[in-house]
């Protein structure tokens, strides 16, 4: 096992310094359209899709607004919270007619809410919590949801209580994550804790195992598919889990190195903030996990267990969200106020080495992880790949909170200046202005404009 250094390349600096310069022409950029949304008078947190057409937003002021994705009217404003949302989520009720999807919302007031997005009514709400609600996960298979905070509860989709469970974590529960075999993943300071659910009732929730492989806070848990789950840590610790038996198979630490004019020099270890080691966030295709870490972008991919492609400095600021297009294609939003695509390429100079990026301890087994363990620099990676700016959306003046894709109609950005933003294909809608003209006049004028 080997600790792999982020190395000063010459082809990847060089890359970086210029292709963040990307000037008015970006022809891989097809959001040229934009169309402010306006309704909240606080920071925007929070997007969720409701379906093909429709999206709700929502954050500190409160509010729950349900949007048209093709027109951007504001559909429905729901009030009820009197504090901001900390977490939102859809819960779909099957029915024989068909099925009907409602919204679900906690809030720092110590309350659930249900809510009907085709109507606007508080259909059910829950008060008087021990604690506010940080996070939201909804098991469809088994009909219930879960909300974790100081405790983790388990609801029907009547909004009864079935069962939970008291921690006593500092921060208490921040992400949840299904497992297989009825069992759910809770990330809690730099614990994950591994509980299962009974299938049969009366519901129970028995905690199974705590995985405490983690040197520091877990900020992001995510599911990548369904035989692997990744979690990574305020000091830049990558790990993927396995989803049945929640063994280790990677292990993963983030170290910068410092650039060195003598190549053969002995590799000294950079002093970053922790805010630049810190993984902010994760997404994942099942094949491709994005990995936010700082300011920076990493590809990796699970089939190979290798980086395929990273980028240092992304951003000037803090990535808060990220979403991968394709397994070509990514977008960012930042801190800084910025939402960037980009685009995997291959390095202009192919014939000098490439460095790995951060990704490069690899364990199987959890005893390793704390040990000292040998240092090399690697002087050639194959394959390494850098990622290329592509398109600058320029429109927040505050830092962009996280965005929402819509296939065929665009992309929604909220943000910390109250605005969310719907991106749109300006080829695509002019298209469709026109067919909708054409339709007019082949109609004709309508009875009695003659």
């Amino acid at each position: 096992m080997f600790r792999w250094m982020l190395g000063g390349r010459d082809a990847q600096r060089a890359v970086e310094n210029s292709v963040l310069c990307i000037g008015e022409e970006q022809p891989k950029n097809w959001f040229t359209e934009l169309q402010v949304l306006k309704g909240h008078f606080d920071i925007v947190r929070f997007l969720v899709q409701i379906d093909d057409f429709r999206f709700a937003s929502a954050g500190d002021d409160g509010l729950v607004l349900v949007w048209n994705i093709e027109t951007g009217e504001k559909l429905l404003e729901m009030r009820g919270h009197s504090q901001q949302i900390t977490a939102m989520a859809t819960l779909t009720r099957f029915s024989r007619d068909s099925p009907h999807t409602s919204l679900v919302t906690a809030s720092s007031d110590r309350s659930l809410s249900l809510w009907d997005p085709d109507t606007g009514n508080r259909v059910q709400t829950i008060s008087d919590l021990q604690s506010s609600v940080k996070c939201l996960l909804v098991l469809e298979r088994l009909s219930v949801w879960l909300s974790g905070g100081a405790e983790l509860c388990v609801w029907n989709i009547d909004f009864q209580l079935q069962c939970q469970q008291q921690n006593h974590s500092d921060t208490g529960i921040t992400a949840l994550v299904e497992l297989p075999k009825n069992c759910i993943a809770a990330s809690m300071d730099k614990d994950i804790v591994i509980y299962r659910l009974t299938a049969e009732l009366p519901l129970t929730l028995a905690k199974i195992r705590c995985l405490s492989d983690h040197q520091d806070n877990i900020r992001t848990l995510i599911p990548v598919n369904d035989e692997l789950f990744a979690s990574g840590s305020h000091v830049g610790e990558l790990i993927l889990w396995d989803a049945s038996d929640w063994n280790i198979l990677a292990y993963e630490h983030i170290l910068w190195e410092e650039s060195q004019a003598d190549s053969q020099s002995e590799i000294r270890l950079g002093s970053p903030k922790p805010c630049e080691m810190s993984i902010q966030h994760l997404t994942t295709n099942g094949t491709l996990i994005l990995a936010a870490v700082g300011c920076g972008l990493y590809v990796y991919s699970v089939l190979t267990k290798t980086v395929v492609a990273y980028r240092r400095a992304a951003h000037d600021s803090n990535i808060l969200h990220t979403m991968l297009l394709s397994d070509s294609e990514l977008m960012s939003c930042s801190e800084d106020g910025s939402v960037r695509m980009w685009e995997i390429q291959d390095l202009p100079l192919p014939a000098e080495a490439a460095s790995p990026g951060f990704f490069g301890l690899w364990s199987f087994g959890r005893s390793s992880k704390q040990a000292e363990l040998p240092s090399r620099k690697i002087t050639e990676v194959p394959n390494i790949r850098t990622l290329e700016l592509t398109g600058d959306l320029i429109g927040h003046s505050g830092a962009v909170q996280m965005f929402l894709s819509f296939v065929g109609h665009g992309v929604v950005t909220c943000s910390t200046d109250h605005l969310m933003i719907l991106w749109k294909n300006a080829e695509r809608q002019s298209h469709l202005r026109s067919l909708e003209l054409f339709r007019r006049l082949e109609s004709g004028p309508p009875a009695g404009d003659w």
